[in-house]
C-alpha cells in the first residue's frame, strides 16, 4: 500500500514577494514564537483532523489557528488547498471576543488572490 502524501505548510506570498504571516511570527517574543511552531507542526500532522481548541472553523474555507501566550491571544487564519496543502493568510493579535470582521476579510482577499495565480482550486 502507498504511503499517504503528508500536508505542508505554505505561508502566502504577496505579488511583492513578502510572507505577512511570517513576519507577523517573527514580531512576536521568543516563547511565542516557540509555541506557534509547535502548534503550526500539529496542524500540519493533524491537517484536516485538527480540533478545537487547536483549531476552529470561522466561515466558509476559512479556518483559525489558535494560541495563547503570556496573558495574549493570537490567530493564524488558513484554508487548505488542492496538493494537501495549508496556506497560512493572516495573522493577529486577538483583543475583542468575536474575531473583528476585518481580520477575516483580509484573510479571504488573500486566499482569493493565492488561488488566482496558483491557478487551482482548493
Amino acid at each position: 500500500m502507498a504511503q499517504e502524501q503528508e500536508w505542508t505548510i505554505v505561508f502566502y506570498t504577496t505579488a511583492e514577494g513578502s510572507e505577512p504571516v511570517r513576519a507577523f511570527l517573527e514580531s512576536l517574543d521568543q516563547k511565542t514564537q516557540t509555541r506557534f511552531e509547535w502548534s503550526v507542526e500539529q496542524l500540519r500532522v493533524r491537517n484536516t483532523h485538527a480540533a478545537e481548541p487547536l483549531v476552529k472553523h470561522i466561515e466558509d474555507k476559512v479556518w483559525e489557528l489558535r494560541r495563547a501566550s503570556s496573558g495574549n491571544i493570537y490567530r493564524v487564519m488558513y484554508f487548505f488547498f488542492t496538493g494537501r496543502q495549508i496556506v497560512l493568510l493572516h495573522g493577529f493579535q486577538k483583543k475583542t471576543q468575536k474575531t473583528p470582521r476585518s481580520e477575516i476579510e483580509i484573510a479571504e482577499k488573500r486566499m482569493a488572490d493565492f488561488i488566482k495565480r496558483a491557478g487551482g482550486e482548493n
